[in-house]
């Protein structure tokens, strides 16, 4: 069988006072040098609509055995000065590196929800789930693509600036929709559907994005 996908997932806030400069070192520097890694299929930036944290990064990679390659710690490990100086700059920033299963549906959508699960059941018990609920979902005006990111403990080392005390590393269901608006109603029949109606959910708008077939 073919190996999940992985992903890498960083969300983040900076100062206003930096908001120029970290935009420019992410378009400009950071999103290009980590899609030139080998086994990195593409890096897309997404600004807040309504979440708690401003920006977003994923970064798909071939298998999520990428995360663990010498190309990739050594991009890691050895950061140019301008990103030790941007990273320095996030505020309570949030990093998990994921498999991405239960995919349903394809393409990328203009905006983007992302709900975190709770932690009970087996990562079958959540893949089942999440594929239950693409499907229903799917029938749905403005839906593209949800799918289901289950986060790896060993390779999800918190960044320089985020708090490891009650660090906890929920799954999240991601949903793609082809509006802003198609997106909320999909959020809100998630939720319902989910019964989850106070889970942390986030709203986010598509920036741009980088495939390294592009590169």
């Amino acid at each position: 069988m073919t190996p999940p996908r992985g992903v890498l997932f960083v969300a983040s806030d900076v100062d206003p006072v930096h908001d120029q400069d970290y935009n420019r070192w992410y378009d400009r520097e950071h999103v290009l040098e980590r899609v030139r890694i080998p086994g990195f299929v593409s890096g897309t930036r997404y600004v807040a609509i309504d979440a708690p944290k401003r920006y977003l990064g994923l970064y798909h990679t071939e298998s999520l055995a990428v995360f663990g390659t010498e190309a990739y710690r050594q991009a890691f490990q050895h950061q140019t000065p301008w990103s030790v100086s941007n990273l320095a700059r996030m505020q309570t920033p949030k990093r998990r590196v994921c498999q991405v299963l239960a995919r349903t549906g394809a393409g990328q959508g203009s905006a983007l929800v992302v709900i975190e699960l709770g932690q009970g059941g087996s990562a079958e018990a959540l893949e089942q789930q999440a594929r239950k609920l693409g499907a229903e979902l799917a029938a749905a005006d403005g839906f593209v693509q949800s799918c289901l990111y289950l986060p790896d403990a060993a390779l999800s080392t918190p960044l320089p600036q985020e708090s490891i005390e009650g660090r906890v590393l929920h799954p999240m269901l991601l949903i793609h929709a082809s509006s802003p608006a198609a997106a909320q109603i999909l959020r809100e029949q998630a939720l319902a559907q989910l019964g989850a109606a106070g889970a942390a959910s986030s709203l986010y708008a598509l920036g741009w994005q980088l495939h390294a077939a592009d590169l």
